[in-house]
């Protein structure tokens, strides 16, 4: 008896399959990301995914959805005027540590400080995958690339201490693991108003493993199960992430503040009062 994958049908089956490599944990993440929408019963005709360049950015071209494969750096700034033309779309931006927050993360920061209503979805494999295995803003110190054979020696930044600093209402990080966490997270992300951020910590055995050596996407899945913690509520300041140490895991931001819109609209009528109409997008 065959029975259809459940998943199968938001994704793009005529473009499988994929590219990824074998051990790496995108799949598993957008395995999670899909039954997270079946979960929250959004229709799918208003939710669209956006992406930059990068492994990660492979993933807008296999969903279902209306997607938008962007420049690199790039997915943020162009989420917010999708979301600022239609403001009924549930927009989603997903991809890597390299594109979100490196040529990426002056918009990371400022989407963030706006409170734009969009949720972000970052696969950090602490190395740019697709291009070689240079160091990112993410990779551990003491962690070697193509681009620091002999180990990186610059602080890395903690996302979801960057995240909540720049203003995010929601920030969770999981590793591809916690499957069931993933999925809880990215649920509640995508129903939260404001600027939501969702960390996946991600195997690449390809590069980043092989040049660390810390095995294959089986040995690397292991090394997160018996060194995870999950400490939900931790403060951020706290959950940094070292080479071949301790991840803290969990949600760590749930909180409410004005999205960007609503901003708009309050300060709009208190100044115009009457004679203001709300901010409705492009009709």
């Amino acid at each position: 008896m065959n029975e259809t994958n459940p998943v199968e049908q938001y994704l793009r089956m005529d473009r499988m399959p994929h590219i990824w490599c074998s051990g790496c944990g995108l799949g598993t993440t957008v395995n999670c990301f899909v039954r997270a929408l079946e979960g929250c019963q959004i229709p799918l005709d208003q939710i669209c995914v956006v992406s930059g360049i990068g492994c990660t950015g492979r993933v807008a071209g296999y969903l279902k959805l209306d997607s938008f494969h962007t420049t690199h750096g790039r997915p943020i700034p162009f989420a917010t005027g999708l979301k600022l033309a239609n403001p009924k779309l549930k927009v989603v931006v997903y991809s890597g540590d390299g594109d979100l927050i490196a040529i990426g993360g002056n918009h990371f920061i400022h989407a963030a400080r706006r409170n734009i209503d969009i949720t972000v979805v970052c696969v950090n494999n602490f190395t740019y995958g697709m291009t070689g295995g240079q160091v990112t803003p993410t990779t551990p110190i003491d962690a070697t690339a193509t681009t620091t054979p002999y180990g990186n020696f610059e602080e890395p930044f903690s996302l979801p201490y960057l995240a909540e600093s720049a203003g995010a209402v929601y920030v969770a990080r999981w590793t591809t693991y916690h499957i069931r966490h993933i999925t809880k997270s990215i649920k509640e992300a995508l129903q939260k108003k404001g600027f939501s951020f969702v960390e996946i910590i991600s195997p690449c055995p390809t590069l980043y493993g092989r040049r660390n050596r810390l095995g294959d996407g089986l040995e690397m899945m292991k090394f997160y199960k018996e060194n995870s913690t999950i400490k939900n509520g931790a403060d951020t300041r706290e959950v940094g992430l070292g080479f071949k140490g301790q991840i803290v895991c969990g949600k760590f931001i749930d909180r409410e503040r004005p999205s960007f819109l609503e901003m708009y609209n309050l300060k709009m009528s208190e100044r115009l009062g009457s004679s203001y109409k709300t901010y409705e997008g492009i009709q």
